[in-house]
């Protein structure tokens, strides 16, 4: 059950960058936040493989073009993914596309079975369908005028590329011929280095004035970078453990822990809706974990 803690420790490090990042989208351009969570990472990524290394004595792994090829697919679909998730800040109705991002699980149930030759349980499945079920009620989705096209669209697109992403670091962490936790540890170094490289480049062609912005938000910009490594940590390792479909499942969570702070510690009123998208997420997280 590794994978389990390796995902709840992904879900606590992925509150905290949200709101890092929904904090910066009000002064920093799109490009700007996203590359915020790629731009301090690398080092903090190095030291980890090298602790790793330090406390076992494993070979330096070969590189296949294959390999290669899936963290680029990956670095770009994360890259994708996480800024349409800066632009689903901006939108009125950001709980609703916030929600149908993470129609993540769902996608790389789909996906992970129809491209990538995985095998899901039915109790899986069930655990995933409840799973998406709770986002949607959650977010207020069913709710007459909450939902329009433009978002849904956001949200799906983002859902869709992040599923992408996690199952092309699946892919690249079993093609290494080293043992878990090193596998997911390189692949996520390389993921990174890319992302930086290819953000970078892009700014500075297209919007120096970017660097400053960051610059000028330092502290909330490497807070973003840690964050965000650290849950990069627990959660290519938990899908190196796992299928995705069931670790992003879990990972709904995420939404249990916020409305669980937003009501005993800033005693927020709960909705019947959001008890209702609570209970479901509870129980679509039991059935993974069985499955």
């Amino acid at each position: 059950m590794g994978w389990v803690l390796f995902t709840l420790g992904a879900v606590a490090m992925q509150t905290v960058r949200n709101a890092l990042q929904s904090q910066l989208s009000g002064s920093v351009s799109t490009s700007g936040v996203t590359l915020a969570r790629f731009i301090f990472a690398p080092p903090i990524a190095l030291a980890y493989l090298c602790l790793l290394y330090g406390f076992s004595d494993q070979v330096i792994p070969a590189f296949s073009s294959t390999f290669v090829g899936f963290v680029l697919f990956a670095s770009v679909m994360q890259i994708v993914a996480t800024s349409l998730m800066v632009i689903l800040f901006k939108q009125k109705n950001f709980a609703v596309g916030a929600g149908l991002a993470k129609s993540e699980a769902l996608a790389a149930g789909v996906l992970g079975t129809v491209f990538f030759g995985s095998h899901l349980s039915p109790l899986g499945w069930l655990g995933i369908l409840i799973g998406a079920l709770a986002i949607f009620v959650l977010s207020g989705g069913g709710r007459k005028g909450q939902l329009s096209v433009k978002t849904v669209v956001i949200g799906f697109a983002c859902g869709t590329s992040f599923a992408f992403t996690s199952l092309f670091v699946r892919e690249a962490s079993q093609l290494l011929n080293v043992p878990f936790p090193h596998s997911a540890a390189w692949v996520l170094l390389w993921v990174l280095c890319i992302q930086t490289v290819l953000l970078s480049s892009y700014i500075a062609i297209k919007n120096k004035d970017t660097f400053v912005a960051l610059k000028r938000h330092g502290k909330a910009t490497l807070a973003t970078s840690a964050t965000s490594c650290l849950g990069s940590i627990c959660w290519f390792s938990a899908m190196a453990l796992q299928q995705v479909a069931y670790v992003k499942t879990l990972g709904q969570v995420e939404v249990l822990l916020t409305m669980i702070i937003a009501t005993f510690w800033l005693k927020n009123k709960v909705k019947k809706h959001e008890v209702i998208g609570l209970l479901l997420i509870a129980a679509a997280a039991i059935l993974v974990m069985w499955a």
